[in-house]
């Protein structure tokens, strides 16, 4: 979707730690044809989230308390109309196995700006 469709993609930011949550949002926002729809601190509440606020895309940060961002990820995934989700961490991608999950790309915290946000968005249109 462009923006001059006037239509805007909705986001959900997942991450455990404020200032993380608020940087993410800070991206999103700065990303032409995105706008931030909610903020949630865990896997658990991203469940929850997706299902009320039905974004077209999740940021979730992969190491979360309780249930993790890989596996809150492939619970979100399972569902027929389910949103992208773009994993995203302080680690390494081979730091942990994100395999099974279904997440449509992985980016660096350090590396996520608007032209990773719209790149991974664009790879994931083009997956689909």
């Amino acid at each position: 979707m462009s923006p001059s469709t006037g239509a805007e993609i909705g986001v959900l930011v997942v991450d455990d730690q404020d200032p993380f949550r608020r940087a993410m949002a800070a991206v999103v926002e700065e990303t032409d044809g995105f706008v931030v729809v909610g903020a949630v601190a865990s896997g658990e509440e991203s469940l929850v989230a997706v299902k009320e606020l039905r974004p077209g895309l999740v940021l979730m940060d992969v190491n979360l308390p309780g249930i993790d961002g890989v596996e809150a990820t492939r619970r979100i995934r399972q569902a027929p109309d389910a949103p992208v989700v773009i994993l995203l961490s302080t680690y390494d991608e081979d730091e942990f196995d994100r395999a099974g999950c279904d997440a449509t790309a992985y980016v660096s915290k350090a590396s996520f700006s608007p032209e990773r946000l719209q790149e991974a968005w664009a790879s994931a249109a083009s997956a689909h």
